[in-house]
């Protein structure tokens, strides 16, 4: 999402490369490029001053170590104003009472029935017994939708269709709640196109009669200073205590994540991205300084790999990796528990430097469908012996797998090569890099 914001700091900070030391003039010319960046990030105007303005304030004030040059220098400096313009802090959603409430508001098509489906599983995973409530009694899709994210996550939906009072319904879904000793409550609640009386008046109601002990409003990131707008609309009216923002993949400038914060006063909770139930992250604002300067988010990335990988599987994985054993079977077990981590391009983003370099190659999981493809069409015997696959074997190989013998030979070359960089590895006691030499070859 941050990718030209990123490239655009980048090149502010390149103005102080090779210079001594800090001087009014040299960082002048770097936070006025510092501001236009923010600003066509579609950051708020007064908000990027503000920021800026503290930039120099505090870079002025700064003796630059020999250890460091003014770059490096100004570079920390900005991460640390844009980790407080997005809240300093991470902070936990409250799940207070029995059972606790979480109310989850917004327009409509910002993402809110998704979300409550994907927060859902996200408190499944940590062992919390959950409940989604529909209550919204407009969208005529919406409560098929919800029972449908209920079912891909095996949580239940309390709904009553026929029943046209949003706040009767939620009522009924804690008594439920209740009954079945769920601990929490999703109640997932109607949108608008815009802003309007009746659909404050509603949530308004459902806030009173319900005393959540969490209230998220769910906004759409691509919209940017539209969203901030009407978040401070909806923060107004209905005093909410977090914000979700949603669509963090898509084609957006990031004036939303990096001006919501300032300007409502209320905390950014999660992100979420695309549709699958597990694209969801408690949203820290130091790491997201950092992935947007171009300094990767490796502790998100190591998070994800623990919630992901099975740990048996690694400890036999590592057994064979040392016994130089790794074949095409482990290799497609790995493949299918990365993809479970997320999108491929925004995962390989969180590593220091390779965000930038990633940035116009078109990576997906759609790209290690060739490669899956030709290991699937592998016998048992082929994927732990790679050196029996002849000619006749690499034709048959290709033809079941709809790919041709010249892209069975170069994963082929791949796989023998990566088993080479092992054997050395493991001579020199690692190893751990070795999975880092196949890469997904393009059609």
């Amino acid at each position: 999402m941050f990718d030209n914001l990123s490239l655009k700091l980048e090149k502010a900070f390149q103005t102080l490369r090779g210079q001594g030391r800090i001087t009014e003039i040299n960082v002048a010319g770097t936070i006025k490029e510092i501001r236009k960046a923010l600003i066509d990030a579609d950051v708020n105007y007064k908000v990027a001053k503000e920021v800026t303005d503290e930039i120099k304030t505090k870079a002025m004030g700064q003796n630059v170590l020999t250890a460091i040059s003014p770059s490096q220098l100004l570079v920390k400096i900005t991460s640390d104003e844009l980790t407080h313009l997005m809240g300093g802090e991470s902070q936990d959603i409250r799940i207070d009472g029995n059972p606790a409430v979480i109310l989850i508001a917004g327009l409509q098509g910002s993402g809110k029935t998704t979300f409550s489906g994907k927060l859902a599983s996200y408190l499944k995973r940590q062992g919390r017994s959950v409940l989604l409530a529909a209550c919204d009694i407009y969208r005529p899709a919406a409560i098929d939708q919800l029972k449908v994210l209920g079912e891909q996550i095996g949580v239940e939906v309390f709904a009553e269709p026929d029943n046209k009072d949003a706040v009767r319904i939620a009522k009924a879904a804690l008594a439920h709640a209740k009954n079945v000793n769920a601990r929490i409550v999703i109640v997932d609640t109607a949108g608008r196109l815009a802003v309007d009386e009746e659909m404050m008046n509603e949530i308004a109601r459902l806030k009173e009669a319900l005393n959540p002990s969490e209230t998220l409003f769910v906004v759409d990131s691509m919209t940017g200073q539209d969203a901030v707008n009407t978040a401070k609309a909806f923060n107004d009216r209905l005093n909410f205590d977090g914000v979700v923002l949603t669509k963090m993949d898509g084609d957006t400038r990031g004036g939303a994540a990096l001006s919501i914060r300032r300007v409502v006063e209320k905390p950014i909770k999660f992100i979420s991205s695309g549709e699958k139930m597990d694209a969801i992250d408690r949203f820290y604002p130091d790491r997201m300084a950092s992935r947007i300067l171009g300094m990767g988010d490796v502790v998100t990335l190591v998070e994800k790999a623990q919630q992901t990988f099975d740990q048996e599987e690694a400890a036999r994985l590592q057994k064979k990796l040392r016994k130089n054993q790794f074949d095409f079977s482990d290799f497609l077990t790995q493949l299918e528990q990365i993809k479970k981590m997320g999108n491929m391009k925004d995962l390989l983003g969180m590593i220091p430097g390779v965000g930038k370099a990633m940035k116009d190659v078109d990576l997906d999981d759609n790209s290690f469908k060739p490669v899956e493809a030709i290991i699937r069409s592998m016998t048992n015997e082929e994927r732990a012996n790679p050196d029996l696959i002849n000619n006749s074997r690499k034709n048959r190989i290709a033809k079941g797998s709809g790919t041709s013998v010249q892209q069975v030979n170069q994963l082929l070359k791949q796989f023998e090569d990566m088993r080479k960089m092992m054997k050395t590895m493991n001579k020199m006691g690692g190893g751990k890099r070795a999975l880092s030499a196949l890469t997904p070859f393009k059609r």
